[in-house]
């Protein structure tokens, strides 16, 4: 799943999968995307000249995923903590999990640009007509830049607000500090209901 997850973002490279997979073996991986060519989930494309490299990418079966793996980032994200030691945050990691929370509704009317800075991974984000645009890198332009950690969390799941996540350095922002409240509302990750356990 975490191939697929990096192949909805888009087609990679032999060793951009591996660099993206920390911990995994070279043979462990040329054995995963073999089953899933085999599968039929994934395809080899060469890239035109003059590059010329192999890439990997989903099919249509394969793409059919997404909506799966969407569910399960949302299932995550509840309770998603800080990284265990070895952990490794990817930028596929982060842009999967922004796709997965973005609620459409949460957007009308909506119409912004956000820079999402995490350590060195650094993504961009487009909102118009409840549309979600992601991309990698930076925005400078943006009309909000935000720098955060993995305790942006308690800021997505409501247990700080916009306010006091800039008060207590959760969050630095530059531009219209209005539309940090705006974010919180398009990517809330809701909290864990654990039921009636009787």
């Amino acid at each position: 799943m975490l191939i697929v997850r990096d192949l909805l973002i888009s087609p990679k490279r032999f060793t951009d999968l591996l660099h993206g997979l920390p911990g995994i073996p070279t043979n462990g991986l040329t054995a995963r995307l073999k089953e899933l060519e085999e599968d039929g989930v994934v395809r080899r494309r060469a890239l035109p000249s003059p590059d010329r490299s192999i890439v990997y990418e989903l099919t249509g079966y394969g793409r059919d995923l997404r909506e799966a793996l969407d569910a399960l980032g949302r299932w995550g994200a509840k309770s998603l903590g800080e990284p265990r030691p070895g952990e490794i945050l990817t930028l596929e990691a982060i842009m999967t999990a922004m796709r997965a929370t973005f609620d459409p509704a949460a957007a009308r009317g909506v119409r912004a640009s956000y820079e999402l800075r995490m350590g060195e991974i650094v993504l961009n984000l487009r909102v118009a007509r409840r549309k979600l645009t992601l991309n990698a890198g930076s925005m400078p332009d943006a009309d909000l830049i935000m720098e955060c950690g993995p305790a942006i969390k308690f800021l997505l799941s409501g247990e700080v607000s916009a306010r006091d996540a800039v008060a207590r350095g959760i969050v630095r922002i530059s531009g219209d500090p209005s539309l940090l409240e705006t974010f919180t509302e398009m990517f809330r990750i809701g909290s864990i209901d654990t039921g009636d356990l009787r």
